[in-house]
């Protein structure tokens, strides 16, 4: 078929070429072999060398044939066709403007050129498609290659597609760029062209590479060639239903997209593509987008990019969009709120906007603050998250700071960490870019606030009172305005009057009281020649009316015209100031009342005007400041709450918030400054890097023009943080200034100023003396020598002659001494020994005086004092016993010398001596105080140093053995490093320790000896002995001597728990609350029968005994030295405590205590039975919320199991409805599963016929509801099941209600009747759970109590009640007094100790 006779249609597919088609339609004739393709390309070659770009109609068979067999012939060749085809083409595209052009160009011509365009845009295109499959795949094999694999591979072939794709692209582009469409009859190309081009740039964006950095030139010549086709081939449509399906189906799209469609938008003009796309995207199904979760991806990515790209062009199509803030989607209405925030932010902001524009952005802004409460935590994040950029670009109007900082404050509160997390980031933005002051104190506005305010009022009561007197009386004006008024009428009267100089026309509409208005208007603005020229007009038109019918004809015309505009002025509308506030309604047309400030002047008054607008908006600005202030103070104590929240980004972000509070100078901020101080023991690294970066910003980059002015300031806000500090932030803030000083961060300037504020050679305060010397301790932790290079000096300061004697300053001085002790590691510690000063160094001389000079003094300073010098000794001192035996004797000398002195003075020699109350407590707390240190002092060191010697000897011994002692002494070495050795060869220094302080320390040799009398009398006394201070400090110095020995501590245990039970001071208790503690550590075997005295204390009427009793029995129960019995409710009973304090230290305890196995599961049906019980336990609504919080550490599914199936068995053992209702409440809280639904139809005979009550049911009714959610298909039959049983248990008790309360008389007096076979078959089951449920068992805690049988007999005199098997172990009521009887006798050992000898 010759070239000019056929016509080449475009085909949907390759094959469509092979079939016949219409007439004239061209087919391929035949598909070449490969092996004769390449001879085929070079008469290809040859012909278009001829011939040009015509060429390939009579060659298109070979560019068909090459693709077909594409996948198998050799690289090379297609590589060379497409380089080939590429210049068909561009010679094509360079031929074709001359073709155009030619007006003389025929028919057939024409049509060779529309075949040949055809031909070579489908071979190029097809071909590039073909290396782009080829690419892909390729890619997809290879990427297990590494780098170099690849770039090896690309240097072999030479040919790189994604480098060859963008000059394809580009001669397309200059191909559809010029005027193709006249080779088309009637100028019209045909689609099917369009789509081929546009159609590869698809094909070219579905590749995920294509979003890549290195793809970039492809996509922007991608973009180009489709712009063209949308500006000059009308493909509009056609891409934005081409679009819409990629967003769909291609995630990586979303930004290469939005690049292209702004693109098109701005430079391309094509605007409305925008609007088309928009109206696609808002024409989808919401609910078909909730299920399409990668749709609704795509689509909100689109959005939210192409907002920020082109916000003015997509706020015209917003309205489309405003469904899917009602649809289930949260991506879409998230991606709606983030194009109205780039709105806001690009187009509406600013204070020059349009009311249109105002309007706009103001509902965009109550959207976003309306989603603020969206259902969807994501949505509420983000929300936040907008806020957050709106404020730090300033864009949020004034008037919405109070409702967004509002929203955000509220936001704190909610349950998702990541809406927390964003709410605190929006609130210190707030802080960051608020408009109102560096300094946001709310005290320190409240003052400026009030003043303004006052003076604005004021200023208004002072307008009121101008305006009220600018009305001046009608009778002062009238006689004001008459000499004037006066000569005017008579120089009116005898000239005649020029009409056109003085024009005043009565319209004919006017009445007289209209007239009389405009003569006084006149009069008032001293317009006289037109009042009498227009009181004239009046005459003459009104000669019937009042007052111009009425003259006196005897009057001159002088005094008649006078009298009646006297009259006109004084009438009754002028006559008083309401009246002449009324007739401003006369005022004729387009005249103003001037009589209203006649005696001010016009820029006067407008100056007024402006200082009370100003004043106005003064205290507008001042009332915003201080509203914005209590709502960061407000924001305040509520994120203090979550500096300890499980998830660190939370606490990072609370920790950067007080950061910035601090620095706006938030008075409440210094709390949580301090608040965040324990965080630096965190295990989280980012935590504690936070912490201490957070005091680094705060502290150690001050303000000022020098090293030491910042010094100054430095050590000011330090000392200010130590103010009223407790002991716990006293030792946070010595880590993170120990961590600093090791870093070098703290300059020498700051060290040589606290030494020169220390030794007062600057002038400061006595507390400004003891903070630095304080902070100087604190630093000798990271370098001791600090402090010890200047040892000398630090005595001098806090501990010379002088009187009276600064005790806390010599506190300080002392604990900054201790900082230099050694602190190498136990491994060094073994090779050197501890670093000690001598008996006679001045150091412990001046101790020892200021300790016993002091001790006759009533300085309450003296016994803290006294405690840290006593330890001091203790810690650095050779032989500190014999210091201290110097002390003790020193100070018991003086107070027997002021016992002979007053027993000198008493007149009666039957009278018993006395000595000063604060004597003796200085003397009991003194003892109590060198006991305990002496203790520690041979446990610790003296134990350790006899350690390190006995090493050193061993290794000296083993130098000088021979090889074969050497192997034996190592086998016997590891064996002791294995722990295979026996006890008591194992640690002999402790044994000799042990036996020192067992038969020595306490014995009638030595000194401490001689206190114990004095001491046990005291305590014995307590009626003679009354003084509150001198019972604490009595019963802690025996909880301290009891530490000694083993016997001692025997002796007095009932004397111990008989003062903390009875004592009516919460201090002793308190006190003694922490020795037994110790105790019970110490000496566990022997505390043990007294533990649920310990438990007692925890329902202490006193707060402080309840704080203490809760620290210590956290500490005994989790370090396992108490039996965790069922009296561990009282733990639970702390939950509910009223002080919030207490209640955060019984949860803690319970979130530590769920880490430890089984712990809460074994505990839980004790608990359940105490606090139900209705004589000890809680009522119902403090019930619930104790075992909510506890329920919900069991999440094992057996575990779940197993207490639902005892939970339900305790129906039957239960004795009253409240008691139904808490096993109800407690099986309603549980997480069960299906078989666990299946345990409780199993027991259903033992709560069926409780469903009487409403609310037992309705807790039951709560399980199926549970149940129901999540439950799969062949759970449901069970289900139903269950709740129809429920229901028809519930009707049928509802409807035989007499019968039922008759049966329940008679049930609830069956279990009493038979206790004892109750029990036994409880015990049954309980062994048959343990058989099948493996750990998770209550332990039978019973087996302990029955090995007393007083115990026993006593409980059996009680009223008889039901006794769950866990409930036989149970504590024992606590009479008034204890008597010898009640003191526990047989111990159960925890753990090996020596025989000793109990006193009887």
């Amino acid at each position: 078929m010759a070239p000019q006779m056929y016509e080449f249609h475009l085909p949907l597919a390759p094959e469509e070429l092979l079939k016949s088609g219409g007439v004239n339609q061209y087919v391929v004739q035949e598909v070449l072999s490969i092996r004769h393709l390449p001879s085929q390309l070079r008469a290809f070659q040859a012909a278009f060398r001829a011939q040009g770009p015509l060429a390939m109609l009579e060659h298109f068979d070979t560019v068909y044939s090459i693709l077909h067999h594409f996948r198998s012939i050799d690289p090379g060749l297609k590589e060379d066709t497409l380089e080939f085809l590429m210049k068909v083409v561009s010679r094509h595209s360079q031929e074709l403007p001359t073709v155009l052009d030619d007006a003389a160009l025929s028919v057939s011509d024409r049509s060779a050129h529309l075949n040949a365009l055809k031909m070579n845009c489908y071979a190029l295109i097809r071909l590039m498609e073909s290396f782009e499959t080829m690419s892909s795949q390729t890619s997809l094999m290879d990427l297990d290659l590494g780098k170099g694999k690849k770039a090896r591979a690309k240097a072999v072939h030479g040919f790189d597609w994604e480098e060859e794709r963008q000059p394809i692209l580009q001669l397309l582009t200059q191909l559809l760029q010029l005027d193709i469409r006249h080779l088309w009859n009637h100028s019209v190309i045909e689609e099917e062209f369009v789509s081929l081009v546009t159609g590869c740039c698809y094909r070219l964006l579905e590749n995920p590479t294509i979003s890549h950095q290195k793809n970039r030139a492809t996509r922007e010549a991608i973009t180009r060639l489709l712009g063209v086709a949308l500006t000059r081939y009308n493909h509009m449509l056609s891409a934005t239903v081409k679009i819409i399906q990629m967003l769909q189906h291609f995630e990586h799209l979303a930004p290469v997209l939005v690049a292209a469609v702004s693109l098109w938008a701005t430079d391309y003009g094509m605007k409305s593509i925008v609007g088309e796309i928009v109206r696609e995207i808002g024409q989808k199904c919401p609910q078909e987008l909730s299920r399409d979760p990668s749709g609704a991806k795509g689509f909100a990515a689109f959005l939210t990019e192409l907002a920020e790209r082109i916000p003015a062009i997509l706020m015209s199509s917003m309205c489309i969009l405003l469904d899917y803030l009602d649809g289930e989607s949260y991506l879409m209405r998230n991606a709606v709120l983030a194009a109205m925030a780039e709105m806001v932010l690009q187009v509406l902001n600013g204070d020059q906007l349009e009311e249109a524009a105002r309007d706009t952005r103001d509902q965009f802004l109550d959207t976003l603050q309306a989603h603020g409460h969206d259902v969807n935590s994501f949505v509420r994040s983000r929300v936040l998250q907008l806020f957050t950029r709106i404020v730090q670009q300033k864009a949020l109007p004034l008037t919405r700071f109070q409702a967004v900082v509002a929203l955000a404050v509220g936001r704190l509160a909610d349950k998702s960490v990541l809406v927390c997390k964003n709410a605190i980031q929006l609130l210190a933005s707030f802080l960051a870019n608020n408009p109102f002051s560096c300094k946001l104190s709310d005290t320190d506005l409240a003052g400026p606030l009030q003043k303004e305010t006052q003076k604005l009022q004021e200023m208004r009561a002072q307008r009121r009172t101008a305006a009220a007197s600018a009305v001046l009386d009608p009778e002062e004006e009238w006689e004001a305005m008459l000499p004037e008024l006066r000569s005017t009428v008579q120089q009116l009267l005898k000239l005649p009057r020029e009409e056109e100089e003085i024009a005043v026309v009565i319209a004919g509409t006017e009445s007289a009281e209209d007239v009389k208005g405009r003569i006084h208007q006149l009069l008032a603005k001293a317009s006289y020649k037109q009042a009498i020229v227009l009181t004239q007009e009046a005459r003459r038109h009104f000669q019937e009316s009042e007052p111009f019918s009425h003259m006196d004809p005897e009057e001159s015309e002088e005094t008649r015209f006078l009298n009646l505009l006297e009259t006109v002025f004084k009438g009754p509308a002028a006559s008083t100031q309401e009246n002449a506030q009324g007739s401003a309604g006369n005022v004729g047309p387009g005249q103003t009342d001037g009589r209203e400030k006649p005696s001010v002047s016009e820029p006067v008054k407008s100056r007024e005007n402006d200082e009370l607008v100003k004043q106005e908006m003064l205290v507008q600005y001042l009332q915003d400041a201080y509203s914005f202030s209590l709502k960061i103070t407000e924001a305040i104590s509520i994120i203090s709450r979550m500096m300890y929240e499980n998830t660190s980004t939370v606490v990072q972000e609370v920790i950067e918030f007080f950061v910035m509070v601090f620095q706006f100078g938030v008075p409440q901020a210094l709390f949580g400054v301090r608040r965040m101080l324990p965080l630096i023991w965190s295990k989280e690294p980012g935590v504690r890097e936070a912490v201490l970066n957070a005091y680094r910003q705060l502290y150690l980059n001050p303000k000022g023009d020098s090293a030491r002015a910042k010094a100054q300031t430095l050590i000011q806000n330090l000392s200010l943080l130590l103010m009223d500090a407790s002991v716990g932030t006293i030792q946070c803030l010595e880590e993170i200034l120990c961590e600093f000083v090791q870093k070098d961060e703290l300059k020498p300037a700051v060290t040589q100023l606290l030494w020169e504020r220390a030794t007062a050679k600057v002038p400061c305060s006595p507390l400004e003396r003891c903070s630095s010397v304080m902070l100087l301790g604190m630093m000798a932790r990271g370098k001791p020598e600090i402090v010890g290079s200047n040892l000398d000096t630090l005595v001098s300061i806090g501990l010379d002659e002088k009187f009276p004697q600064d005790y806390r300053l010599a506190q300080q001085v002392c604990q900054a001494i201790a900082n230099i002790s050694d602190r190498r590691k136990p491994s060094l510690s073994r090779r050197h020994p501890p670093f000690r000063l001598p008996q006679q160094h001045r150091l412990f001389e001046r101790l020892q005086d200021v300790v016993t000079k002091g001790f006759v003094h009533p300085d309450p300073l003296w016994i803290p004092f006294k405690e840290v010098a006593v330890t001091l000794i203790y810690q650095l001192a050779e032989g500190p016993e014999v210091i201290c035996a110097q002390i003790l004797q020193g100070c018991a000398k003086q107070a027997l010398e002021k016992l002979g002195e007053k027993n000198a003075t008493q007149e009666g020699p039957k009278d018993a001596p006395t000595l000063p109350t604060f004597l003796l407590m200085n003397l009991l707390s003194l003892a109590g105080d060198v006991a305990l240190q002496q203790l520690v002092h041979l446990e610790q060191a003296v134990s350790g140093e006899l350690c390190r010697r006995r090493v050193l000897r061993e290794e000296q011994e083993q130098k000088t053995k021979g090889p074969k002692e050497k192997n034996a002494s190592s086998d016997s070495a590891m064996e002791e490093e294995m722990g295979l050795a026996g006890a008591a060869a194992d640690d002999p220094e402790a044994e000799l320790i042990r036996s020192i302080c067992e038969k020595e320390l306490l014995d009638g040799k030595q000194i401490l000896a001689a206190f114990v009398p004095l001491l046990l009398k005291v305590c014995n006394n307590p009626g003679l002995y009354s003084n509150p201070e001198l019972s604490a400090a009595a019963s802690l110095a025996l909880g301290k001597f009891c530490m000694i020995s083993a016997t001692f501590c025997d002796s007095q245990l009932r004397l111990l728990f008989t003062m903390l039970e009875k004592s009516s001071l919460p201090v002793v208790r308190s006190n003694l609350m922490v020795a037994t503690g110790d105790l019970a550590i110490r000496f566990p075997n022997l505390v043990d029968p007294w533990t649920p005295h310990l438990y007692a204390r925890l329902r202490d009427p006193a707060q402080q005994v309840r704080r203490t009793a809760g620290l210590v029995m956290t500490h005994l129960i989790l370090k396992d030295m108490v039996k965790v019995k069922g009296q561990v409710s009282e733990m639970a009973v702390l939950l509910i405590d009223p002080v919030p304090q207490i209640a955060a230290l019984a949860k803690n305890f319970f979130n530590e205590l769920s880490h430890k196995g089984n712990a809460i599961y074994n505990l839980l049906p004790d608990i359940i039975s105490r606090l139900s019980d209705p004589e000890g336990g809680v009522e119902e609504e403090p019930f619930h919320t104790i075992m909510k919080q506890l329920l919900s550490y069991i999440t094992k599914d057996k575990q779940t199991e197993s207490l639902v199936e005892k939970l339900c068995q305790r129906f039957r053992t239960a004795r009253t409805e409240r008691q139904y209702r808490d096993l109800a409440y407690c099986v309603a809280q549980l997480p069960l599963t299906e078989r666990g639904l299946r345990r409780m139809l199993d027991n259903f005979d033992c709560f069926g016929d409780k469903l009487l009550d409403e609310s037992i049911f309705s807790a039951f009714l709560s399980v199926v509801g549970k149940l129901r959610r999540g439950a799969k298909p062949e759970g449901k039959a069970v289900i139903d099941e269950f709740e129809q049983k429920l229901r028809v248990c519930h009707s049928r008790g509802l409807d035989a209600a007499e019968d039922l309360e008759i049966g329940q008389g008679g049930s609830q007096r069956a279990p009493s009747a038979k206790k004892p076979s109750t029990v036994s078959k409880r015990r049954q089951h309980l062994a048959s759970a343990a058989s099948s449920d493996g750990d998770f068992v209550t332990p039978e805690l019973h087996r302990t109590a029955r090995r007393h049988p007083s115990t026993q007999q006593q409980v059996s005199k009680k009223k008889p009640r039901i006794v769950f098997s866990s409930d036989e172990s149970s504590e024992e009521e606590l009479l008034a007094e204890m008597t010898e009887d009640e003191t526990p006798k047989k111990t159960t050992p925890i753990r090996r100790a020596p025989p000793r000898r109990h006193r009887p």
